[in-house]
């Protein structure tokens, strides 16, 4: 009985890698990071210096809040940054 011929057997092609996840922050991340931090500082240095009249004198004692959240954002976002 004649023998069937056998398939031709493709090359060995390795699965391709999957594509890296991008890893790190967009370039806007940092800049804006430190600006909320310095600016918070800001804030309270010049409601400290104007005898709490600026940055704005109806806020009253709220001025530490403000500057005190500004900084605390900026350092909410050093938690994300790679």
């Amino acid at each position: 009985m004649p023998e069937s011929k056998g398939r031709a057997k493709r090359a060995y092609t390795p699965p391709s890698k999957p594509a890296k996840a991008k890893v790190g922050n967009p370039p806007w991340f940092v800049p804006v990071m430190l600006t909320l931090m310095v600016l918070g500082l800001l804030w309270i240095v010049v409601f400290y210096i104007t005898s709490q009249r600026f940055p704005v004198e109806s806020f009253g004692r709220w001025n530490l809040g403000i500057g005190f959240g500004l900084m605390l954002s900026g350092f909410a976002m050093t938690t994300r940054w790679r």
